[in-house]
């Protein structure tokens, strides 16, 4: 009995240092990469995933366009973002998301529009819209989960393959 605690605390303990070299190395990464972003793009924040990934986000807003940007930070940075929500101001109370692009499931998305929504608060905007299009429709309940996960409405039509998002901080 003693000797198999003693291998449970022993893989525990390993786990552990594992763990521990991990997030020092993604701190390393982080500096390096932060450095580099800083050099073109605002940098907006550093958070941490749910799967306890820390992350860069940056941005660009020239007022007609806007991007929000992530690049994880357990690989060096090449130029090129890991996550980005793209986004266009229609009007002074609105910003209708063109494209979200990058990979599914790591919770980039969820840190992405997180920061969409707070940009969206401070600014006064009191829309986040978008459109469901057909070529969503392969990953349609996924799309509905998020954006009803984010307090977004959404509003399918399956004859047509087509749909709408809206949120509005005030509901």
């Amino acid at each position: 009995m003693t000797q198999n605690i003693l291998i449970l605390e022993k893989r525990d303990e390993k786990r552990d240092t594992e763990k521990l070299e991990d997030m020092e190395f993604q701190i390393f990464r982080m500096r390096e990469n932060l450095f580099e972003i800083a050099k073109k793009w605002e940098v907006v924040a550093i958070d941490q995933t749910m799967q306890e990934q820390w992350v860069i986000l940056y941005k660009y807003d020239d007022g007609v366009q806007c991007q929000v940007m992530l690049n994880e930070c357990e690989t060096a940075y090449t130029g090129q973002w890991d996550f980005c929500i793209q986004a266009t101001y229609t009007d002074t109370n609105t910003i209708h998301i063109n494209d979200i692009k990058g990979p599914v499931n790591k919770g980039y998305g969820s840190v992405c529009m997180s920061y969409l929504q707070q940009m969206a608060e401070q600014k006064n905007i009191q829309f986040l819209t978008g459109d469901l299009v057909k070529r969503d429709w392969n990953h349609i309940n996924r799309l509905i989960a998020f954006y009803e996960k984010h307090h977004f409405q959404v509003s399918v039509n399956e004859e047509t393959k087509s749909g709408y998002i809206i949120w509005n901080p005030q509901y």
